[in-house]
């Protein structure tokens, strides 16, 4: 009996090794359509927004500091106060009723690993007061390993609170939502993309950071209504998918900065 046994498990071995292989390549080709239906038409340089905004406020400005991939430096949005940074600064100015001088370190194509040389770029003596993070989406297109991603955004996480700042990171979006990737495949990176976000909002709350789930606040608009809320590549944001994401994160943020500054005020008085 023992023989017989042997090859049905021999068979069953090669069966599933050639599913495997056959599920890989279709994967592998559906990729390639994907990238060859997003294109750059985008190019891959951002809008310069970093600027004190809302000038003509009174008071010291808030620092606010912005890290991560493409969404965070806004790709996609067509004028420098669309981008995610330009309003979130807007925004945090207007219900501070102060300045506020937005610093963009984000680079296009970034990913977890790549916040480590954004950190690096900044002045040694650089403390904001509110850092915000997002980044993920890179990471999970190229296969990082949700480990290696977490490690790093801990990392600056961990940096930042030592420079002083009080951090938000907005997860990984979901992928799901991107319509140029054919399924099956469309189905796996949404499923990854939710994982790496679970991981991300652990350990931001581990490092002392705030997560906001990017997935649920503004993921079902990027479903249900892609062809606003995509630019032209339909993989980056437009105006109106930036608005969306700025109003997700605005609360965290502007609890973050409302903390920095009694901390500073508290700095002060001693």
């Amino acid at each position: 009996m023992r023989r017989p046994h042997l090859a049905v498990l021999a068979g069953i071995g090669a069966a599933a090794a050639t599913a495997v292989f056959g599920i890989r390549a279709v994967l592998t080709r559906q990729a390639a359509i994907a990238r060859r239906r997003i294109g750059k038409p985008l190019g891959e340089d951002s809008l310069d927004a970093d600027r004190v905004w809302r000038r003509a406020l009174d008071g010291e400005p808030v620092e606010l500091l912005v890290l991560g991939d493409s969404l965070a430096a806004g790709l996609g949005a067509e004028r420098r106060k669309e981008t995610l940074g330009g309003r979130l600064a807007k925004g945090l100015g207007r219900r501070l009723h102060r300045p506020v001088r937005l610093r963009t370190g984000a680079v296009v194509g970034s990913e977890s690993p790549d916040l480590d040389g954004q950190l690096a770029l900044l002045p040694s003596g650089y403390a904001p007061d509110v850092a915000v993070i997002v980044v993920g989406g890179n990471d999970v297109t190229h296969r990082l390993p949700v480990s290696t991603s977490t490690r790093h955004l801990r990392q600056a996480i961990d940096e930042l609170r030592t420079r002083g700042a009080e951090v938000v990171v907005g997860t990984c979006p979901d992928l799901g939502a991107l319509r140029p990737v054919p399924q099956p495949l469309r189905r796996l990176i949404s499923s990854l993309s939710r994982r790496l976000a679970e991981a991300q909002t652990e350990t931001a709350r581990e490092a002392g950071a705030v997560p906001v789930d990017l997935r649920r606040a503004v993921g079902p608009m990027f479903l249900d209504d892609p062809d606003a809320m995509f630019s032209l590549d339909r993989f980056h944001p437009s105006p109106l998918g930036y608005r969306r994401t700025a109003e997700a994160l605005l609360p965290s943020v502007l609890r973050a900065a409302e903390i920095a500054l009694s901390a500073r005020r508290a700095s002060a008085t001693r």
